[in-house]
């Protein structure tokens, strides 16, 4: 996981940056040069200051606040909790408008200056659609960074728009297939040299009342999956063990800018530990990260993304599909959920670049390809594309958290505006 960084779609970011104490919220990843940004000159707004400047300063500056908060990263404090309550109004295709209240905490569990920074972060997200998506994301370190603990639990009332399988689903024809999810990810990992993990985990999805609404005249691909491989479709349950490699020389996980990340893991489901069928599944996450130069805010990034079913047959709803990643950030300029099969392979670049000295303001132009294999034979037999561009505002400087605005487009006719807390990737 990326710590705090999970992608909470947040439209109106002002309303915590001026009514709430987020400037309390210490996000320590990577400490960075205390700079004195603000002078005493009432009401200053600080956009083109030449120290760095995030919205919480902006904030402060318009409420005629000017404290120093270079004591938010002047030491580790073990064991003290530092808290951030966000509410928000945001939108994306697959929920339209929605609202939503998220909890941030971090906290360190020794004093090393070294420590990495544990993380937990619990959202309650209702939509326009009525959804209700309730994620609870941990990511706890131990002394000395010896071993790391991660979880994700999450409980999700959710129709969703489905396409069908393979390449050649049309957009034209979507559905809604609502079901309800129980998920609960632990993994522990343990460091066996510098930047590097082995883990073990248990992974259990607990699928319920899975059931077309209005559906296309004929079988359907949800129908036809779920009778070929006599699934429930209605109720599935998929549980059993994870292995798990990681390789990870970033330096800052919310926003890189530089190194390497390598995330393999490995699951078996098996009937005799509760799933409805035995299937196993492979994911490999690769990201590597250049910056043009050591006086640039220019970043080139890239990130491949393989999804793969080794052997049985996943049910429906847990089938690789686009945007189903665990922080839903796979193919911008496709609702989630557009594409979906047995085998998926992703592959995506960034460029990235500031457009403020201060750091408040930056852009990125990107684009991803995504094939996912037929049911019928298994092969790859169509690429799709997505492309776009986006803004970036500095929401917290110390670290490095921004908001992410992006506008993509998809190569099937699709597009749309894709809102982030923290960088894709």
């Amino acid at each position: 996981m990326n710590g705090i960084s999970f992608p909470i779609k947040i439209g109106f970011i002002f309303l915590t940056t001026c009514f709430l104490p987020v400037a309390n919220a210490q996000e320590h990843t990577i400490p960075i040069a205390q700079v004195k940004i603000h002078d005493t000159t009432r009401h200053r707004i600080p956009i083109f200051d030449n120290g760095e400047v995030d919205l919480i300063d902006m904030g402060n500056s318009l409420l005629n606040k000017f404290p120093d908060r270079s004591k938010d990263t002047a030491h580790i404090d073990a064991g003290k909790l530092h808290s951030s309550l966000l509410p928000g109004i945001g939108y994306s295709i697959e929920t339209n408008f929605e609202i939503e209240l998220s909890y941030l905490g971090g906290f360190y569990t020794s004093n090393e200056n070294n420590a990495n920074q544990s993380s937990i972060l619990a959202t309650v997200i209702f939509t326009r659609l009525h959804q209700l998506l309730i994620p609870v994301v941990g990511n706890i370190w131990t002394k000395n960074n010896k071993y790391n603990l991660q979880t994700d639990w999450r409980y999700l009332v959710y129709p969703q728009e489905t396409y069908g399988l393979g390449g050649y689903s049309s957009l034209d024809k979507g559905y809604i297939l609502s079901y309800t999810k129980i998920r609960l990810y632990s993994s522990l990992y343990k460091v066996i040299k510098t930047d590097m993990y082995i883990g073990a985990g248990y992974d259990f999805d607990y699928l319920l009342d899975g059931h077309e609404i209005n559906p296309p005249p004929g079988i359907t691909d949800f129908e036809k999956y779920n009778m070929e491989y006599n699934q429930k479709g209605t109720n599935d349950i998929a549980s059993g063990p994870t292995l798990h490699f990681l390789y990870d020389t970033r330096r800052n996980s919310i926003n890189p800018s530089s190194g390497n990340f390598v995330n393999i893991s490995y699951r078996v489901n098996l009937n005799i530990l509760g799933s409805s069928e035995n299937w196993q599944s492979l994911i490999i996450d690769l990201r590597k990260y250049f910056i043009l130069s050591k006086h640039s805010k220019q970043v080139i990034a890239f990130w491949t993304y393989e999804w793969l079913t080794i052997n049985g047959n996943p049910p429906y709803d847990l089938l690789p599909a686009i945007g189903e990643d665990p922080y839903s950030n796979t193919g911008r300029g496709f609702a989630q959920g557009r594409f979906r099969g047995k085998n998926m392979l992703y592959l995506e670049s960034e460029y990235r670049f500031g457009i403020l000295k201060n750091g408040l303001l930056g852009g990125v132009v990107f684009a991803n390809t995504e094939s996912f294999s037929e049911q019928t034979n298994s092969q790859f037999a169509r690429i799709y594309a997505g492309y776009g561009a986006g803004i970036r505002i500095k929401f917290n400087k110390f670290s490095k958290t921004n908001v992410a605005f992006d506008y993509a487009f998809g190569t099937d006719g699709s597009k749309g505006i894709f809102l982030n807390l923290g960088e894709v990737f």
